[in-house]
């Protein structure tokens, strides 16, 4: 599989977004991409519970267990590599969950604009 450089929507090197769970396209905790990653799982974000009813209701539910394919299901709080194209949607509708920039892919720009993700920008973690 072939992958983009590891570059955030801010410029800098891509973070990481989650390794508990593990997240991304690559199940590597980073929201990396590449020519396979046809949904562009490129924005981390931090889970909010009324995003994730969201998500359940456009038919994909992230909360429910599913040990048959290795997951445990998410929560809020959980830092989750979202498809470009699911945060723009739960934006329109007024339901989008904040975005970790830093953790946050470059190509996301090619389905989200900037003012977006700065809008819902997540604080920086401490130091």
């Amino acid at each position: 599989m072939s992958r983009d450089p590891n570059v955030n929507v801010v410029g800098g090197a891509l973070l990481t977004c989650s390794n508990e769970p593990l997240t991304g396209f690559f199940r590597d905790g980073c929201c990396s991409t590449g020519s396979d990653d046809h949904g562009s799982h490129t924005v981390c974000v931090v889970l909010t519970q009324d995003f994730l009813t969201f998500s359940r209701e456009a038919g994909n539910d992230l909360s429910t267990p599913r040990p048959e394919w290795g997951f445990a299901g998410l929560a809020e709080g959980d830092r989750w590599c979202l498809c470009a194209s699911r945060w723009l949607e739960a934006y329109e509708a007024g339901r989008a969950p904040e975005v970790v920039l830093g953790a946050t892919h470059a190509r996301a720009l090619e389905v989200v604009p900037i003012e977006a993700l700065l809008e819902h920008a997540a604080a920086p973690e401490p130091a």
